[in-house]
């Protein structure tokens, strides 16, 4: 079986961090800053407000394996930073959670991550906004590569597995210890041996982002955040105007302050002969309002693709041992063996 590519999105958060602790370091960081993969025109006013801001983190599957092509976004996850409330609101959602590919030439719902694939970072901030009713400021998109360049310039990170986790020739025992970038990667990439699939893998990720963050916040690495931007600048891309990390430096510092991290979860359900996480719409209403309040917005009811399939879906969540969800031809994609 083809191996799985996924990629962590940590070293998105990570760019966030360190956007905020390096700020002592204006000079440096601007001239690495500067280097980064930026764009030259504004997509949204809030940074230059001072406003509580959205940004999708997309772990796109390239950049290890020896891929090279564009891939899905194997790993989402969806932040508010608010400076006021000095907090960053964090959500990540399942690979293979259904939903609508905003944006496609024909209405049609599939796996999240095909979003990028189908539509790059323009229809996968669509299809998340309108998941979660929340407006997707900005995005950041990483490749695989990333997590292990970042995971070896801090000299490794010390974790703790309640599982053995063994992928891409690559076998980290139960227990803790201490990783190098290419054994971080798999213990971030790893899903099928661990029986709460992609839910475990996403806790794992969370324990190498916080190993990381420690490390980036000492002394010893803060004053070199600045050669950590250019040693992955390619492998970073984003819709952030460099002026506009540069106020992320000035402005949001304090959102790192707090981190909310929640996963949002679904009940398993087989389409067209593939495995997808139906999310309840209980779950996605309760994600929208966390992340809205910590937008400074009011709750809104969520009305859109997902919860109105999920409406018509009524036995498949009465029933624990349903798995059968009928999209009423919305979903016209099969998977191979290899892709599911």
């Amino acid at each position: 079986m083809k191996k799985l590519k996924v990629f962590s999105i940590i070293l998105g958060i990570i760019l966030v961090l360190m956007l905020a602790i390096g700020g002592i370091y204006v000079n440096k960081m601007q001239d690495a800053l500067n280097s980064l993969n930026t764009s030259k025109s504004s997509v949204s006013k809030k940074i230059k407000q001072g406003k509580p801001f959205s940004i999708l983190l997309l772990g796109a599957d390239t950049g290890a394996d020896g891929r090279v092509d564009r891939g899905n976004s194997d790993t989402m996850m969806l932040l508010t930073l608010n400076p006021k409330k000095q907090q960053t609101v964090a959500y990540s959602i399942p690979r293979d959670a259904l939903a609508e590919m905003v944006g496609d030439k024909k209405k049609n719902v599939q796996k999240i991550n095909a979003a990028y694939n189908i539509g790059l970072s323009p229809m996968a901030k669509k299809t998340v906004g309108s998941l979660l009713g929340v407006p997707v400021d900005y995005h950041v998109a990483i490749n695989m590569d990333a997590l292990k360049k970042t995971v070896d310039f801090v000299g490794g990170v010390t974790v703790t597995s309640d599982l053995k986790v063994s992928f891409d020739g690559v076998t980290i025992p139960k227990g803790t210890h201490h990783l190098n970038g290419k054994q971080a990667l798999t213990y971030a990439r790893m899903r099928y041996q661990d029986p709460r699939g992609d839910y475990g893998r996403q806790i794992r990720q969370q324990q190498v982002l916080k190993a990381v963050t420690k490390k980036l916040e000492t002394p010893k690495y803060i004053v070199k955040i600045p050669e950590l931007i250019k040693t992955v600048k390619d492998d970073i891309s984003t819709d952030l105007t460099a002026k506009e990390i540069d106020e992320i430096v000035l402005k949001y510092r304090s959102s790192s302050k707090n981190m909310d991290f929640n996963q949002i979860q679904g009940k398993t359900a087989w389409i067209n002969g593939s495995s997808y996480q139906i999310l309840p719409t209980d779950t996605m209403q309760r994600a929208s309002n966390n992340l809205r309040d910590n937008l400074g917005l009011s709750d809104q009811t969520l009305n859109n693709t997902e919860t109105k399939l999920n409406a018509k879906n009524e036995d498949f969540f009465s029933d624990e041992d349903s798995t059968d969800y009928d999209t009423f031809g919305l979903n016209t994609t099969f998977y191979s063996n290899n892709t599911y």
